[in-house]
Protein backbone atom coordinates (compact mmCIF):
# COMPACT_ATOMS: atom_id res chain seq x y z
CA UNK A 1 0.00 0.00 0.00
CA UNK A 2 1.70 3.17 -1.11
CA UNK A 3 0.83 5.30 1.84
CA UNK A 4 2.14 2.70 4.24
CA UNK A 5 5.11 2.81 2.03
CA UNK A 6 5.40 6.65 2.19
CA UNK A 7 4.36 7.67 5.98
CA UNK A 8 7.35 6.19 7.86
CA UNK A 9 9.76 8.31 5.73
CA UNK A 10 7.44 10.99 5.83
CA UNK A 11 7.41 11.07 9.47
CA UNK A 12 10.75 10.74 9.84
CA UNK A 13 11.84 13.65 7.59
CA UNK A 14 9.40 15.96 9.10
CA UNK A 15 9.92 15.31 12.50
CA UNK A 16 6.36 15.11 13.56
CA UNK A 17 4.44 11.98 15.17
CA UNK A 18 2.92 9.31 12.83
CA UNK A 19 -0.89 9.99 13.59
CA UNK A 20 0.06 14.05 12.34
CA UNK A 21 1.06 12.52 9.47
CA UNK A 22 -1.49 10.37 8.93
CA UNK A 23 -4.14 13.02 9.61
CA UNK A 24 -2.74 15.38 7.32
CA UNK A 25 -2.79 12.65 4.48
CA UNK A 26 -6.55 11.87 5.07
CA UNK A 27 -7.70 15.88 5.49
CA UNK A 28 -5.86 16.59 2.12
CA UNK A 29 -7.27 13.33 0.56
CA UNK A 30 -10.84 14.43 1.82
CA UNK A 31 -9.96 18.05 0.25
CA UNK A 32 -8.74 16.19 -3.45
CA UNK A 33 -11.97 14.10 -3.23
CA UNK A 34 -13.64 17.98 -2.84
CA UNK A 35 -11.76 19.45 -5.61
CA UNK A 36 -12.62 16.87 -8.43
CA UNK A 37 -16.30 16.64 -7.45
CA UNK A 38 -16.10 19.96 -9.15
CA UNK A 39 -14.93 18.47 -12.12
CA UNK A 40 -18.43 17.70 -13.57
CA UNK A 41 -20.65 17.47 -16.42
CA UNK A 42 -24.18 18.09 -16.34
CA UNK A 43 -26.66 15.91 -18.56
CA UNK A 44 -29.96 17.53 -18.49
CA UNK A 45 -31.84 14.79 -18.29
CA UNK A 46 -30.74 13.30 -14.78
CA UNK A 47 -30.08 14.71 -11.63
CA UNK A 48 -26.95 13.06 -11.51
CA UNK A 49 -23.74 15.04 -12.91
CA UNK A 50 -20.85 13.14 -14.19
CA UNK A 51 -17.92 14.30 -12.05
CA UNK A 52 -14.29 13.31 -11.14
CA UNK A 53 -15.40 11.70 -7.33
CA UNK A 54 -15.27 8.28 -8.62
CA UNK A 55 -12.13 8.88 -9.72
CA UNK A 56 -10.59 10.33 -6.44
CA UNK A 57 -12.39 7.52 -4.73
CA UNK A 58 -10.24 4.82 -7.08
CA UNK A 59 -6.94 6.12 -6.17
CA UNK A 60 -7.65 7.05 -2.71
CA UNK A 61 -8.18 3.87 -2.29
CA UNK A 62 -5.40 2.56 -3.50
CA UNK A 63 -3.27 4.87 -1.92
CA UNK A 64 -4.38 4.78 1.71
CA UNK A 65 -6.01 1.33 2.10
CA UNK A 66 -9.63 0.10 3.81
CA UNK A 67 -9.04 2.18 6.86
CA UNK A 68 -7.05 5.44 6.04
CA UNK A 69 -9.37 5.91 3.07
CA UNK A 70 -12.84 4.98 4.86
CA UNK A 71 -11.50 8.10 7.22
CA UNK A 72 -11.14 10.28 4.19
CA UNK A 73 -14.02 9.70 2.77
CA UNK A 74 -15.64 10.25 6.07
CA UNK A 75 -14.07 13.38 7.11
CA UNK A 76 -15.17 13.96 3.27
CA UNK A 77 -19.01 13.35 3.70
CA UNK A 78 -18.52 15.05 7.16
CA UNK A 79 -17.38 18.46 5.83
CA UNK A 80 -20.48 18.49 2.69
CA UNK A 81 -23.06 17.70 5.44
CA UNK A 82 -21.71 20.49 7.71
CA UNK A 83 -22.42 22.49 4.85
CA UNK A 84 -18.83 23.14 3.68
CA UNK A 85 -19.29 23.40 -0.44
CA UNK A 86 -17.30 20.23 -1.08
CA UNK A 87 -20.16 17.92 -3.71
CA UNK A 88 -20.61 18.31 -7.10
CA UNK A 89 -21.26 22.13 -7.91
CA UNK A 90 -20.20 23.84 -4.72
CA UNK A 91 -22.76 22.62 -3.17
CA UNK A 92 -23.12 21.44 0.53
CA UNK A 93 -25.22 20.59 3.41
CA UNK A 94 -28.07 17.50 4.82
CA UNK A 95 -30.18 18.25 1.53
CA UNK A 96 -27.27 16.90 -0.96
CA UNK A 97 -27.14 13.80 1.68
CA UNK A 98 -30.69 12.76 1.64
CA UNK A 99 -31.40 13.78 -1.92
CA UNK A 100 -30.84 11.99 -5.76
CA UNK A 101 -26.81 11.92 -5.17
CA UNK A 102 -26.89 10.53 -1.52
CA UNK A 103 -26.41 6.95 -2.06
CA UNK A 104 -23.62 7.35 -4.78
CA UNK A 105 -22.74 9.46 -1.77
CA UNK A 106 -22.70 5.92 0.66
CA UNK A 107 -21.66 4.28 -1.84
CA UNK A 108 -18.24 6.04 -1.91
CA UNK A 109 -16.96 4.82 1.43
CA UNK A 110 -18.19 1.14 1.28
CA UNK A 111 -16.14 1.00 -2.21
CA UNK A 112 -13.32 2.92 -0.97
CA UNK A 113 -12.99 0.45 2.06
CA UNK A 114 -12.83 -2.48 -0.53
CA UNK A 115 -10.81 -1.41 -2.76
CA UNK A 116 -8.27 -0.27 -0.23
CA UNK A 117 -8.93 -3.77 1.25
CA UNK A 118 -7.93 -4.83 -2.31
CA UNK A 119 -4.74 -2.71 -2.27
CA UNK A 120 -3.59 -3.89 0.45
CA UNK A 121 -3.70 -7.16 -0.69
CA UNK A 122 -1.00 -6.40 -3.55
CA UNK A 123 -4.19 -5.76 -6.15
CA UNK A 124 -2.71 -1.86 -6.92
CA UNK A 125 0.91 -3.13 -8.00
CA UNK A 126 0.19 -3.69 -11.64
CA UNK A 127 -2.67 -2.68 -14.01
CA UNK A 128 -4.85 -5.63 -14.62
CA UNK A 129 -5.23 -6.26 -10.69
CA UNK A 130 -5.82 -2.83 -10.54
CA UNK A 131 -8.62 -2.47 -12.83
CA UNK A 132 -10.12 -5.18 -11.56
CA UNK A 133 -10.37 -3.24 -8.03
CA UNK A 134 -11.59 -0.10 -9.24
CA UNK A 135 -14.70 -1.97 -11.50
CA UNK A 136 -15.63 -3.62 -8.19
CA UNK A 137 -15.65 -0.35 -6.19
CA UNK A 138 -17.58 1.14 -9.46
CA UNK A 139 -20.11 -1.42 -9.06
CA UNK A 140 -20.57 -0.84 -5.72
CA UNK A 141 -20.95 2.80 -5.63
CA UNK A 142 -23.96 2.20 -8.59
CA UNK A 143 -25.44 -0.11 -6.01
CA UNK A 144 -26.16 2.05 -3.49
CA UNK A 145 -26.58 4.73 -6.04
CA UNK A 146 -28.80 3.75 -8.51
CA UNK A 147 -31.52 1.81 -5.96
CA UNK A 148 -31.59 5.22 -3.78
CA UNK A 149 -32.45 7.13 -7.28
CA UNK A 150 -34.80 4.73 -7.85
CA UNK A 151 -36.39 6.28 -4.51
CA UNK A 152 -36.86 9.52 -6.23
CA UNK A 153 -37.50 8.71 -10.04
CA UNK A 154 -38.41 5.10 -10.30
CA UNK A 155 -36.80 1.51 -11.23
CA UNK A 156 -36.82 2.37 -14.98
CA UNK A 157 -35.99 6.23 -14.42
CA UNK A 158 -33.19 5.27 -12.51
CA UNK A 159 -31.19 3.37 -14.82
CA UNK A 160 -31.63 5.44 -17.43
CA UNK A 161 -30.54 8.59 -15.57
CA UNK A 162 -28.13 6.91 -12.68
CA UNK A 163 -26.42 4.00 -14.80
CA UNK A 164 -26.14 3.59 -18.48
CA UNK A 165 -25.25 7.11 -19.52
CA UNK A 166 -22.03 6.73 -16.75
CA UNK A 167 -20.92 3.45 -17.79
CA UNK A 168 -18.54 4.66 -20.79
CA UNK A 169 -17.14 7.44 -18.61
CA UNK A 170 -16.72 5.12 -15.29
CA UNK A 171 -14.55 2.97 -17.57
CA UNK A 172 -12.74 5.88 -18.58
CA UNK A 173 -11.68 6.07 -15.05
CA UNK A 174 -10.87 2.84 -14.02
CA UNK A 175 -8.11 2.88 -17.00
CA UNK A 176 -7.07 5.91 -16.34
CA UNK A 177 -6.61 5.27 -12.42
CA UNK A 178 -4.85 2.00 -12.68
CA UNK A 179 -2.28 3.66 -15.32
CA UNK A 180 -1.33 6.00 -12.89
CA UNK A 181 -0.80 3.84 -10.34
CA UNK A 182 2.91 2.32 -11.70
CA UNK A 183 3.48 6.32 -11.80
CA UNK A 184 2.60 6.66 -8.20
CA UNK A 185 4.50 3.55 -7.02
CA UNK A 186 7.66 5.16 -9.02
CA UNK A 187 7.65 8.05 -7.19
CA UNK A 188 7.10 6.80 -3.75
CA UNK A 189 10.11 4.48 -4.78
CA UNK A 190 11.89 7.88 -5.81
CA UNK A 191 11.24 9.55 -2.18
CA UNK A 192 11.83 6.53 -0.23
CA UNK A 193 15.44 5.99 -1.89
Amino acid sequence: MMQDALVPNLTRRLSQPRWLTNTTLIFFASLFIALLAQVRVELGFTPIPITGQTFAVMLVGAAFGARRAAASVGLYLVEGALGAPVFAGGTGGMAVLLGPTGGYLAGFVVAVMVIGYLAERGLDRSWWPAVLAFAVGDVIIFSFGVPWLAVFIGSQGALAAGLWPFIPGEVVKIVLAAALLPSAWWLVRKING
